[in-house]
């Protein structure tokens, strides 16, 4: 199936849809033999490696302006928003007039916007102003990821080999959102404060464009249905299965915001502030080990029983943490705890596959990047706020509190993830 025959013929036709029991190394080697693929998966590799850099290299670049993890976890916040409101808004123009038209006009629209906050930032900025620049900042970052794992389902007809494209999507997406802000706080120690967001922006320039350039990318049609605008891409978010979806990946996010302020915290007041962007990191050790042994035996096996157990079981190891004593035991939480963390990006990626049509699987893994960035941004913000009057054991403790209640909504909702998608 080529680009642009998936997206106008594979409708979801049975009441039910079938459970997903793992894809094969011989799954995996498939989809990325498919002609015409490795230059889009290369590129996003580089494009997507910045999408959680830019808001942890805000973080960091201005608490050292600022002296303030206060303000800094508001500025970061307000880039996950913008980067929330924005995946939702490019999926739609995505699947609208396809990836290079949406992106490459996004692309010269976010160049300007991200020279304007290096300059507030150095000019010693309000507060206010700081948080309008970076919402506008990751309101305009390229949105990668809803245009690749588009590209798969327009590559590849339904079956076991999309599932191992999609499992790579995952965990790809999510191996970058720890590893990103690891980069991010490594670079932070640096000479120079806007290291951070120059590699970012750096790397969405050239991760971009070299994948709006790339053939089968070029060569994506929408479908008639999306181009006469059917109406039916906006009630997406009516569908209750969607709206499990992004429960479920908003208490995610919440869960992981907390984490990416109060473990910085935590190096910072043991007196090692160059092992903050490094513990995140950790989390990434386990998290893709594992992630791919779970790919292959999920449990449960029951794909709407997933999202609350994996959810509250996250939850309860990250509050597990702010029990802990010294980095040490600090770190063996954190590889813990990283085990419930790329197997959930899985299982986003699969309820995707599930809930939504494929014609507008760009916009619907849109409102999955937005539902867990807003959940990150509303986790900073607090964590932010905790850190600074209660100390980092205080944030990692209250984490666990909206994970385990989100996990529960979404256990009382899993019926609504049974029957697949209907046009």
């Amino acid at each position: 199936m080529h680009s642009g025959d998936a997206a106008g013929s594979a409708g979801h036709t049975s009441a039910l849809a079938p459970e997903q029991h793992g894809a094969s190394r011989a799954d995996y080697a498939a989809a990325f033999r498919t002609r015409g693929m490795v230059w889009p998966v290369l590129a996003s590799l580089l494009a997507r490696l910045p999408i959680a850099m830019g808001s942890i290299s805000l973080l960091f670049y201005v608490q050292r302006t600022t002296g303030t993890f206060s303000d800094a976890g508001f500025v970061s916040g307000a880039a996950l928003f913008g980067l929330a409101v924005g995946s939702v808004s490019q999926g739609k123009l995505i699947d609208r007039f396809g990836p290079t038209r949406s992106l490459g006009t996004i692309l010269l629209v976010f160049l300007p916007i991200a020279a304007s906050v290096f300059i507030a930032i150095e000019a010693h900025a309000p507060l206010p102003v700081l948080i309008v620049a970076a919402f506008a900042f990751g309101l305009t970052q390229p949105a990668i990821s809803p245009a690749s794992r588009g590209l798969w389902g327009r590559m590849l007809p339904a079956g076991s080999v999309r599932e191992a494209a999609y499992t790579y999507e995952a965990i790809s997406l999510e191996t970058f959102f720890i590893l990103g802000p690891a980069l991010a706080g490594l670079l932070a120690t640096s000479a120079v404060p806007a290291a951070g967001l120059v590699v970012t922006v750096s790397l969405f320039f050239v991760g971009t464009t070299l994948f709006i350039a790339a053939p089968v990318v070029r060569r994506w049609r929408p479908s008639r249905q999306v181009e006469s605008g059917s109406g039916k891409a906006t009630q997406l978010i009516r569908r209750p299965g969607v709206q499990t979806m992004i429960l479920l990946v908003f208490g995610f996010g919440i869960v992981i915001g907390f984490g990416e302020v109060a473990i910085p915290a935590a190096a910072i007041e043991a007196g090692y502030p160059a092992l903050g962007g490094v513990l995140l990191g950790v989390w990434s050790i386990t998290s893709v080990i594992f992630g791919i042994f779970y790919a292959a035996h999920p449990w449960p096996r029951a794909l709407h029983l997933r999202g609350p157990v994996l959810l509250g079981a996250f939850a309860i190891l990250v509050g597990v943490m702010g029990l802990t004593h010294g980095l040490l035991w600090l770190t063996v939480a954190l590889l813990v705890s990283g085990l419930m963390i790329t197997p959930q990006a899985t299982l986003h990626s699969l309820l995707v596959d599930r809930v939504a049509p494929d014609r507008y699987s760009a916009e619907a893994f849109g409102w999955v990047t937005t539902a867990v960035t807003v959940g990150i941004g509303i986790g900073q913000a607090s964590s932010g706020q905790l850190v600074e009057t209660l100390g980092y054991e205080s944030a990692l403790l209250v984490a666990a509190v909206p994970g385990v209640l989100v996990a529960a909504l979404g256990w009382l909702r899993r019926g609504t993830l049974l029957r697949s998608a209907v046009d």
